[in-house]
């Protein structure tokens, strides 16, 4: 989402006579799009801004921006604690950057706008695909989440959930399918509980998937990041009847305990998890499913965490994030809650939960071996230019020698080898 934040903020700058430069020493204006989700994604942040200090030392005109979610939950302290920062923007301001780049230009100056909007969407912004391989791409759907999850700071960050006009959605992927990309990827905290009202009538997630999947059969779909407690049969019966809809959900878990999922409002418990997952089962029965999960939550107690490490074996997911809990301020964790488990504790959890879901990918992954998957070449293999890599329907990927291929095209690949992360073939000829 944040990259798709970034395309957005690069199509508002060249529209107002600023040019993207690839070398750092180059730039008069130094962007840096933030995280707040964990505490380890702000100090990152950090520690960037101090080793760029050296190049304003070389480039005294160089200003430096902080933009996202980070901007919004410090607002103007960052600027204080943060002296070589001159301007800070917060996720639905960035209309505005143009105005505030030429506001920053006097030395010594520094300007802060980080209002939350109930409206605001980007919709009517054609975004400059930053870094692109003219494969696949980026759309967002929607901003901002109430869900407000005990741990999660981004409604505080990204304001109110509100959906963007599907038309303008529809259009914009039809656009990138004419551009000759091949793939796109619907974003949102909560794509699922996508809800655009309008006086043609209603749109849902389900009827914004068809739409999309329409445009053509050529044009992979995804989406990210679903809600278990909105995920409806409905939007399963139009993944199961368009073959462009690639089959993979990411369904975040976030604990196997209901007593965690009720302190963390996550608004289900295990058993419609459960249920959930049955369905994605019964309507696609090949889909691959894919999560998040919390390690050492508040007051989480040893055998709430053997109830996620049993989820896990019931599931069988064939990725997940896997995080220790980190407080965060503003929450209801951080106001109502105590973050009691030790350190050392919450490592132990994690480091069992990575080794257990690394054992299941692996075996997930072993069962591929033999089966042919359609791929959609995505570019070259990091180890060999003499393979290629894409992805299958169920976004694994799949690595190959390349022959004749080009990134772009579909071709046939049936699997001969597996690590726990990475499928390994060879193509098949027509």
């Amino acid at each position: 989402m944040n990259f798709a934040d970034s395309e957005i903020v690069a199509s508002l700058l060249t529209k107002a006579n600023h040019t993207i430069v690839t070398d750092i020493e180059a730039a008069d204006y130094i962007l840096i799009n933030t995280c707040a989700i964990r505490d380890n994604a702000e100090q990152r942040i950090r520690k960037r801004l101090h080793e760029l200090r050296a190049l304003q030392q070389r480039h005294k005109q160089v200003r430096i921006g902080i933009l996202g979610c980070m901007a919004e939950r410090l607002q103007s302290q960052l600027m204080v604690e943060e002296e070589n920062v001159s301007f800070v923007v917060g996720p639905d301001a960035y209309r505005r950057l143009p105005e505030l780049l030429a506001s920053v230009r006097t030395p010594g100056t520094k300007a802060a706008e980080t209002e939350l909007s109930t409206t605001e969407t980007y919709a009517d912004i054609e975004p400059v695909r930053l870094g692109s391989n003219g494969i696949s791409a980026y759309i967002s759907i929607m901003r901002g989440c109430q869900n407000y999850c005990a741990y999660c700071v981004v409604p505080y960050t990204r304001g109110r959930e509100r959906s963007r006009d599907p038309e303008t959605i529809v259009s914009e992927a039809r656009n990138l399918f004419e551009q000759g990309y091949k793939e796109v990827t619907l974003l949102g905290q909560n794509v699922n509980s996508y809800r655009y009202a309008s006086e043609n009538g209603n749109v849902d997630f389900p009827e914004l998937m068809h739409r999309v999947a329409s445009i053509s059969p050529l044009l992979r779909v995804r989406f990210a990041t679903s809600h278990p407690k909105d995920l409806s049969d409905r939007l399963l019966e139009v993944m199961a009847s368009h073959s462009n809809i690639c089959k993979c959900i990411h369904l975040p878990v976030q604990s196997g305990s209901d007593r965690m999922l009720k302190l963390m409002n996550r608004h289900y418990d295990s058993a419609w998890y459960l249920d959930r997952i049955a369905a994605i089962r019964r309507y696609m029965p090949d889909c691959s499913i894919t999560t998040d999960v919390i390690a050492g939550f508040c007051t989480e107690t040893e055998e709430e965490h053997q109830m996620t490490l049993e989820m896990f074996r019931k599931v069988r997911y064939d990725y997940a994030y896997m995080f220790k809990f980190s407080m965060r301020p503003d929450t209801y964790a951080a106001k109502h809650l105590e973050d009691d488990i030790p350190e050392a504790e919450k490592t132990r959890r994690l480091e069992e939960i990575i080794a257990l879901q690394g054992q299941i990918a692996l075996e997930n992954n072993r069962k591929e071996i033999g089966k042919t998957f359609e791929v959609l070449v995505e570019g070259e293999s990091h180890r060999s230019k003499e393979q290629l890599f894409g992805r299958n329907s169920q976004n694994k990927v799949i690595v190959f020698d390349r022959h004749d291929a080009q990134p772009g095209q579909y071709i046939q690949v049936k699997v001969t080898d597996c690590t726990a992360a990475t499928l390994k073939g060879e193509i098949v000829q027509p």
